[in-house]
């Protein structure tokens, strides 16, 4: 699922030239007991998948929302999402379940679960990247997006180019890679290690292009942001002008922090690997680095959810009104605790 790509890191270069080291990652699993990882993994991910097709409900039929461009690459990261929640976490969970076995105990298991892994995950990180540039000239470049051929060329022809690439790169690397595959079913994600990953400038291009930087993207163009919002606040003398720019930030904000909280410390330990830190190095550390990176995907929806107030108190509101009743005239009588829902 994801170092945004989260099993593709400088260690499967290592490991080419160092098959004696009996402690690589993909010989063990994190020390985290099982049954652990299980109740963690479905308490999450089953209000996480139900955030997500609230938020994706409302963003898609409130025509409102629709229309707003800033609302389009949250629906898109949304559903970048859901095979992780669907198909990664759920296999995982019967990985666990069947008592450390991949089931089916097949090819296509394996590489429908590589799929979700790394290409729906690491598109969403480049997509992540993508939102935080384009936050940025939304705030203080709009007039590029003040008509319909600009926006069709600054926003929508992005977008479909990220999706394109992600879908054609990913499709050819795990589908027909230019090498042949080894499934361990003994390991999660049958060891995390499509032989793509190991050959040449394709897993060096994954690791570059579609890790490190829309990593470092995010974090420059976060700064960025920050930074002149608060110098804005002090030129601007229109409140609403404020609010808005302020709201924008603040939702960038937030998503980058989440990306950046899980996918940075595995980034920085899997370029120093690369680098010549010996691999053996924080080998604990990084297994919980790349199990932790389930978070950025399952916490996802709910922070998306909190930049939306009136989507978030319809959840609420909704629940707190049927434990109410009208009474006569006019009068809000709490309901009974027998009936409350």
């Amino acid at each position: 699922m994801l170092v945004f790509s989260k099993k593709s890191d400088s260690n499967q270069y290592i490991n080419n030239n160092n098959e004696a080291d009996g402690d690589s990652f993909q010989n063990s699993e994190i020390s985290l007991p099982r049954v652990v990882r299980f109740w963690i993994l479905i308490l999450l991910d089953v209000p996480s998948v139900a955030c997500t097709l609230f938020l994706l409900f409302h963003l898609i039929v409130n025509r409102t929302l629709r229309r707003e461009i800033t609302n389009h690459i949250i629906a898109i990261l949304l559903v970048f999402g859901l095979p992780g929640q669907l198909i990664d976490i759920a296999l995982y969970l019967t990985f666990i379940n069947h008592g450390g076995i991949v089931t089916p105990t097949t090819p296509a298991t394996c590489l429908i679960w590589w799929v979700a892994t790394f290409g729906f995950y690491n598109g969403g990180t480049i997509l992540m990247a993508w939102a935080a540039i384009e936050r940025y000239i939304l705030v203080y470049h709009d007039r590029l997006v003040s008509t319909f051929r600009k926006r069709l060329l600054v926003h929508y022809l992005p977008l479909l180019i990220i999706i394109l690439y992600t879908g054609i790169f990913y499709g050819i690397v795990i589908f027909v890679p230019p090498c042949e595959n080894i499934y361990n079913y003994k390991l999660p994600i049958c060891n995390a290690y499509p032989c793509y990953q190991s050959y040449g400038i394709l897993g060096m291009w994954e690791f570059g292009a579609n890790n490190i930087a829309p990593t470092v993207a995010v974090a420059v163009f976060s700064i960025l942001l920050l930074v002149r919002v608060s110098l804005l606040k002090r030129r601007l003398h229109q409140r609403t002008q404020w609010r808005k720019q302020r709201r924008m930030a603040i939702q960038l904000l937030s998503i980058s922090s989440l990306n950046l909280i899980f996918n940075m410390p595995l980034n920085i330990l899997a370029l120093a690997h690369l680098c010549g830190l010996p691999s053996d190095v924080g080998f604990e550390v990084e297994q919980y680095f790349y199990f932790s990176c389930y978070f950025l995907v399952l916490l996802f929806p709910f922070v998306c959810l909190y930049q939306y107030p009136n989507i978030h108190r319809k959840l609420f509101c909704r629940r707190k009104n049927r434990s109410t009743t009208i009474g006569p005239a006019n009068a809000v009588i709490n309901a009974p605790k027998r009936i409350a829902i």
